[in-house]
């Protein structure tokens, strides 16, 4: 699956924010003073008018557990999932040692919480349990600090260039030489620690070679997808753009779009639009200081293939009525079919998403389409293929060639191979080997995605590849027992599996699954955060144990793609291969999981909380 917003920093800071999303990021700064027993919900005020609102915060139904010894957020996370059975919100533990916090969803939760909890023998301890006071909205409690300190010189805020296009003011060339510096010591530290982790890997790893970071063919202009936030800038004006910080640093400010130089000029027309609609429309801009307002975000995707644009209007619909809701639908829609007659560019598909307080086991905000195509369409290595609004599509489409061109020419299939697309999205991976491969196979957890990849499949005339929905980890071996089933007897199967999971990286799960996978051989891991995935690539590459059964797979060669110039970000390709077991590596294994196991159950779970499930 293609990454979602993890190649500049300007998507994370346009994150829309709720009340439940101001809890979340408080909790941080505050769960700590509260564990030495700091009254700081003891004066009231604006920091604690978000409990007063008529919406959900766990925060009013959180517990603290203390006398806990040292443990791994993964297994209190199992202790009240699995073992206790409680439907909790968040849990925090910032220092995994003694204490943590627990969020529920309602008191009569809370209090099946706090009789459990309290006095639970746990790892050898007595758990303690009470109520937590809540934490305090960020943005009031700095500027209720910054009240105390009026005399305090102001801090420089950031501009919209230097939040999202850090690197835009050195020369490209520069730019890649400072990318390829940077992966060089990122891989240098990763084959060090694996080193010290697998004594065996040091003949793969001597071999091991990083090529470069190849450049985009197009360094300006070459985002397909951007989210732009609608509020304020700093002199109160309604802007639709980028934040320029987040709300638990205390900003709400947000900038406009026009100088970034990498958004196409039909994204910034269609930020300026939908400014202009905002500006004059009778409904309110949203506030996060409050959850007051209306018009929260937009959505931008255009094809450069195509001079196609979508726009997905994001709208907090919880202080509207179904009345104003249709109203509102309808003020869109008049708004871009009259300006569509003179306007340099043309909104060809129009999407209505209700953004608000997700319910529970809710994982997206729906979205309603209004006008135009249901769709639109890009092309990837000569293939054509359809994107609906929420699915998963490579950001830069030029680089996106260069990127699986580079993937197809490390794992060199050919006509005899079979490959797994783990993590498929729409298909783009999945459909640009399967003129390599005698098969392909992709799996996806988002329905629609899949839809769109059989789609795709059809559209191309592609007759080699099938798709399935639902976990990765659910469906990995029964992909490879697909494979093994359609091999001609007694001719060896050449199996090879692609990865591009979301920017935390791979689950301990999945590695586990691919690992376990023994007919898988070859192995290319797409990385668009290479600094989170060392963590998967140190657990491919682990000797065999009780957690991860299956030859290790070595890393042979890399190469990155800079498929976000102007940013601190870079894609990073690697090829794994295993080496075919020896009998003196089936008498060696038992020992040297044995002395894994504890260490990696003390990793896995201390890492739990910054993984990802593959989705």
């Amino acid at each position: 699956m293609e990454c979602l917003n993890a190649e500049i920093p300007a998507d994370g800071v346009t994150k829309s924010i709720e009340t439940e999303d101001i809890a979340e990021n408080v909790v941080k700064a505050d769960e700590t003073t509260l564990a030495n027993g700091e009254d700081e919900a003891g004066t009231p005020g604006e920091e604690y008018a978000y409990l007063e609102r008529n919406e959900f915060t766990s925060e009013i139904f959180k517990v603290e557990v203390k006398n806990m010894g040292y443990f791994g957020i993964g297994e209190f996370k199992k202790l009240l999932r699995n073992t206790l059975k409680f439907d909790v919100t968040k849990i925090k533990a910032p220092t995994r040692k003694e204490f943590a916090f627990v969020c529920f969803r309602s008191q009569e939760d809370q209090q099946r919480g706090l009789e459990i909890l309290n006095g639970y023998k746990w790892k050898g301890k007595v758990l303690k349990a009470h109520v937590a006071k809540a934490s305090a909205d960020p943005l009031q409690k700095k500027r209720a600090a910054e009240d105390q300190e009026s005399e305090k010189k102001p801090k420089k805020q950031r501009t919209a260039v230097e939040a999202t296009c850090p690197l835009s003011h050195i020369a490209y060339d520069q730019q890649l030489k400072q990318k390829s510096e940077e992966m060089s010591a990122l891989l240098a530290k990763y084959t060090q620690e694996l080193r010290k982790v697998n004594p065996r890997a040091k003949p793969h790893l001597d071999k091991f070679q990083f090529h470069e970071v190849l450049p985009s063919p197009t360094v300006n202009g070459y985002r397909n997808k951007n989210e732009f936030t609608v509020g304020k800038n700093s002199a109160g004006e309604v802007v639709v753009g980028f934040r320029l910080g987040c709300y638990s640093d205390g900003s709400v400010e947000v900038a406009e779009v026009a100088d970034l130089p990498h958004l196409p000029e039909q994204a910034k027309w269609a930020a300026r639009s939908f400014q202009d609609l905002v500006r004059k429309s009778k409904f309110l801009p949203f506030n996060p200081d409050g959850n007051v307002g209306h018009f929260r975000q937009l959505m931008v995707r255009c094809s450069s293939a195509t001079g196609e644009l979508m726009l997905v209007a994001g709208i907090y619909s919880s202080n509207l009525s179904e009345d104003e809701q249709a109203e509102l639908k309808e003020e869109l829609k008049s708004f871009y079919e009259e300006l569509g007659k003179d306007a340099p560019y043309k909104c060809t598909s129009l999407y209505y998403q209700d953004v608000k307080h997700r319910e529970a086991g809710q994982t997206i905000n729906p979205v309603e389409h209004i006008s135009g195509s249901t769709h639109i369409t890009d092309t990837i290595q000569g293939l054509q293929f359809r994107i609906s609004p929420l699915a998963f599509f490579q950001i830069n489409t030029e680089g996106a060639n260069v990127l699986y061109q580079k993937a197809i020419d490390l794992v060199a299939p050919t006509k005899d191979t079979t490959m797994l697309d783990i993590c498929c999205g729409t298909g783009t991976i999945t459909l640009a080997f399967a003129k390599h491969c005698k098969k392909v196979m992709g799996v996806e957890i988002v329905p629609d995605a899949i839809k769109d990849a059989e789609f795709n499949a059809e559209a191309n005339g592609i007759k080699n590849a099938k798709f399935f929905t639902g976990n990765a980890d659910d469906f990995i071996k029964s992909m490879v027992r697909e494979a093994l089933y359609d091999q001609e007897p007694g001719k060896p199967l050449d199996l090879i599996a692609v990865v591009d999971p979301p920017r935390a990286g791979l689950h301990h799960r999945s590695i586990a699954a691919i690992r376990s996978a023994d007919a898988i051989n070859r192995l290319v891991y797409v990385s668009c955060n290479p600094h989170s995935a060392k963590r998967n690539f140190i657990e491919l590459a682990r000797p065999e144990s009780k957690q991860y059964k299956g030859e290790p797979f070595y890393p042979k060669s890399a190469v990155a793609v800079d498929m976000f110039p102007h940013t601190m970000h870079t894609e990073l390709v690697i090829l794994f291969e295993r080496e075919p077991k020896t009998k003196a590596d089936e008498k060696s294994a038992p020992a040297e999981g044995a002395a894994q196991s504890k260490s990696e159950a003390t990793e896995e779970a201390a890492s739990e909380e910054n993984t990802a499930s593959v989705t």
